[in-house]
């Protein structure tokens, strides 16, 4: 079985592997993995000990259990006014990967984690730099969970592809379906088709549709999804028929139990 060192990758990727970092998205800000002559650096590691999630949380992961990685490249044909398309393409390349094992449970919620019926099985992180109206570089983290069993900190919904599955799976053959999907849909951005990633996007949605408890600032509501911005922006319809905007943190997703 493949181990995270020997991954079938395109010839424009380059690879680079530790079997313990800080962070792969901070191994990545080296000046030798931000001026590659590849396209894509892609750098993984068996084990993190300083991982993020998002909202600052610390993202659990068993050494050699999971797929730990990022990669960094530079889309500077993306404008910035698009870039919520780059989350697009990533988690739906996370979920396409997953749902090969897992089935049709496997959805994303928004902005970009990925989630089996009702619990997380990955979560990603996309950091942009930009140079006037495109983005010149975009770095990316991502947790998988592939073959850990227990979580024991207190993140309330963690399940890995293992729990799903009942069985072991190789996290180099999971990160090679996973690159190859990401590749396809960043073609699509590179030909400016916006609507086909984001049509996908919206059909696999996390509680796309129906009435759902969301939480603001305000407590807890009933609202639907109207839709989600290229920048990433959030509209949720409230019962009353009201339709307000949220950025990244300020909406949570709360179990459908009435506010």
């Amino acid at each position: 079985m493949l181990n995270l060192q020997n991954i079938d990758l395109p010839h424009n990727w380059e690879h680079v592997h530790l079997p313990e970092t800080d962070s792969t998205m901070l191994l990545l800000r080296l000046p030798q993995y931000q001026h590659s002559d590849k396209e894509f650096v892609l750098a993984t590691t068996d084990y993190q000990t300083a991982g993020r999630g998002q909202r600052g949380n610390h993202w659990e992961a068993e050494r050699g259990k999971n797929l730990l990685f990022g990669f960094l490249f530079h889309p500077t044909l993306v404008p910035v006014t698009h870039q919520f398309a780059l989350s697009e393409a990533l988690a739906l390349a996370v979920r396409a990967a997953l749902a090969e094992h897992a089935g049709g449970g496997v959805t994303v919620k928004w902005p970009n984690d990925v989630y089996w019926l009702d619990y997380k099985i990955a979560g990603m992180l996309l950091e942009h730099d930009v140079c006037g109206t495109q983005i010149a570089t975009t770095l990316t983290g991502v947790g998988v969970n592939v073959n850990q069993t227990v979580f024991e900190s207190d993140a309330p919904n963690p399940i890995s592809l293992m729990k799903i599955t009942g069985n072991h799976h190789s996290r180099a053959e999971l990160l090679s379906k996973l690159v190859g999907e990401f590749e396809k849909r960043y073609h699509l951005i590179l030909h400016n088709d916006y609507a086909t990633l984001h049509n996908e996007y919206m059909e696999h949605l996390y509680r796309g549709k129906g009435h759902h408890v969301f939480e603001d600032a305000s407590g807890k509501f009933v609202a639907s999804i109207e839709g989600i911005s290229p920048l990433g922006i959030l509209s949720l319809r409230k019962s009353n028929g009201t339709i307000c905007n949220y950025a990244f943190k300020e909406v949570a997703f709360c179990h459908d139990e009435q506010p």
